[in-house]
């Protein structure tokens, strides 16, 4: 396997915080940055469905678990660079708003889009997580064993 070096370690995460943003907040941020560029389509935005698999413990063979929809797309900026999305669903406009993203991040503008759209989105997921990860220790149980006198 090929290591992957920063800009396309940045790339991966990028892409893997679009495709699971929730839509109406990557749509509010979209609209709130400004205006959206040009482009052509190299591909329109389809539907179609891959198989999920999984493995028992993480560790077992590995096994179809089942289908699941999702949408792609590709585009071209009218400067050249190309963007991608996969999103899961069918949502065509969340796959279009990713791969506007996608590609724009590739050039002279990421760092605005990346404080004005990765960043919320980021802090978003991350509040789910956390607010996901106290409810479950909410119902965390302590176990403990009593030493009894004649096993001292």
């Amino acid at each position: 396997m090929t290591e992957l070096t920063p800009p396309q370690t940045d790339r991966k995460t990028w892409m893997s915080l679009l495709a699971k943003a929730p839509a109406a907040d990557l749509a509010r941020l979209w609209e709130a940055h400004g205006a959206a560029p040009g482009f052509t389509w190299l591909r329109a935005p389809e539907v179609g469905a891959v198989m999920v698999r999984g493995r028992a413990g993480a560790t077992g063979a590995p096994f179809n678990l089942g289908e699941m929809s999702v949408t792609r797309c590709s585009l071209r900026l009218k400067d050249g660079a190309v963007g991608h999305a996969y999103v899961q669903g069918r949502d065509k406009d969340k796959a279009r708003i990713a791969a506007l993203v996608d590609a724009l991040m590739q050039g002279a503008g990421a760092a605005a889009l990346r404080s004005a759209v990765l960043e919320p989105l980021e802090r978003g997921l991350a509040d789910v997580a956390q607010a996901r990860a106290a409810k479950a220790a909410a119902t965390k149980v302590e176990f403990f064993t009593m030493v009894r006198g004649e096993n001292a």
